[in-house]
């Protein structure tokens, strides 16, 4: 396999990300042997601060709405196979809905984006790199994930020097 150097350039680059991205799942699906053993065990908000993860404080009870609460109520078998499901999505293209679907969609959201509402032309190249932006951001979060759901399975199994 051969190695990609990431130069300065390269750093935020898309298809890096991806590769990074591609990269740790495919570590941690090797890493993680008995996927069951994930279950009921809770991946911490602190762990995912701890690997550069945003993520609010703790709190003993969060409301249902609270984007901290969705992360504090899975347990890493949840996540391991959520990063599993977006490699896939990655790799293999994400199903498309029914055109009926697909065009009421489109038509909801040529208004929102950071193009101007009362603009009759759309500013193409704006949408794109809005968009390119966000995915390479939540492509390293995940990354990270993945890096910390598989060190945290190393943990938890009682093997800490795998890989290193």
């Amino acid at each position: 396999m051969m190695q990609i150097c990431d130069s300065y350039s390269q750093k935020y680059s898309l298809f890096n990300a991806m590769n990074r991205f591609i990269g740790a799942v495919n570590n941690m699906d090797q890493t993680v042997m008995v996927p069951s053993l994930l279950r009921d065990v809770p991946l911490l908000l602190e762990e995912l601060d701890a690997a550069g993860a945003v993520c609010p404080p703790r709190d003993a009870a969060l409301p249902p709405g609270d984007p901290g609460a969705y992360f504090s109520r899975r347990d890493m078998y949840s996540h391991y196979m959520l990063l599993k499901s977006i490699r896939n999505d990655i790799e293999w293209g994400v199903v498309q809905p029914p055109a009926g679907e697909e065009a009421a969609r489109k038509k909801d959201k040529l208004g929102g984006g950071p193009a101007e509402e009362g603009e009759g032309e759309e500013d193409l190249e704006q949408q794109f790199h809005y968009h390119l932006s966000g995915l390479h951001s939540v492509l390293s979060k995940l990354t990270r994930k993945a890096n910390v759901l598989t060190n945290r399975y190393k943990q938890e199994i009682g093997v800490s020097s795998w890989g290193h």
